[in-house]
């Protein structure tokens, strides 16, 4: 997800997630390597508990920092990266997109799936070294990429996939812009949400849906179906 921290270092380079491993955590507070309930395969580090996480980014840095998204498998990542191993030959031979990327969970299925080329794109640097750790983790190689990309239209990449981008008005807005953009110019476009209250509804269309049920971030426990779902041109 994109959320810019309030006071977040200046590059992925700086940023070390080493000192909040398993290992080096006690009483386990920060991010475990374990099994994505929704996808085979996949592995991540993903937080014990978020609150106390926060907590210690921000001791890390001395400032306040956003809720950190990265270290969660919310739902529609998660169905969105189950889609892409049920059907590999979306993204196989492809240059892959993965934007507001979070953990890195889509591009890594990509990467696993076979895609000719990933790219994860985030604005925070948390989240990038997050990626890029749990690319490692799965042993596949995915390109991470910081800014914002929302004003463009995916460059080159074949395959546009967002998760979960529709938890905020402002952030509906840019993201169903973009991706209308590059659905416009011929990249294969796919979003996966369990119906967050701004998913824009008349300009998607539903490609599959998935039962769920207590998978991804705490907030989401009651949450049972999530869709897989590509811009109305």
């Amino acid at each position: 997800m994109i959320n810019q921290p309030e006071h977040a270092p200046a590059s992925v380079e700086c940023v070390v997630l080493d000192p909040f491993l398993e290992s080096g955590a006690t009483g386990f507070d920060g991010i475990r390597l374990a099994q994505v309930p929704f996808v085979p395969g996949v592995r991540l580090y993903l937080a014990e508990d978020a609150i106390v996480l926060r907590a210690r980014l921000e001791a890390q840095v001395g400032g306040a920092l956003q809720q950190p998204f990265w270290a969660d498998a919310w739902v529609g990542g998660q169905v969105l990266a189950r889609y892409i191993v049920d059907h590999p030959d979306v993204v196989a031979g492809r240059r892959v997109l993965d934007v507001a990327s979070g953990s890195g969970l889509i591009a890594i299925a990509a990467a696993m799936a076979g895609a000719a080329a990933v790219t994860a794109n985030e604005i925070d640097p948390y989240a990038l070294a997050a990626i890029a750790l749990n690319a490692r983790a799965n042993g596949v190689a995915v390109e991470v990429r910081r800014g914002d990309l929302l004003d463009g239209d995916g460059d080159d990449a074949e395959v546009v996939l967002a998760g979960d981008v529709f938890y905020s008005e402002s952030m509906s807005e840019r993201m169903l812009g973009f991706l209308e953009r590059a659905a416009a110019r011929g990249a294969r476009v796919l979003v996966g949400d369990p119906g967050r209250p701004h998913l824009p509804h008349g300009r998607l269309k539903v490609v599959s849906s998935y039962q769920v049920s207590r998978v991804g971030a705490i907030e989401d426990a009651e949450i049972t179906r999530a869709d897989v779902l590509t811009p109305v041109l």
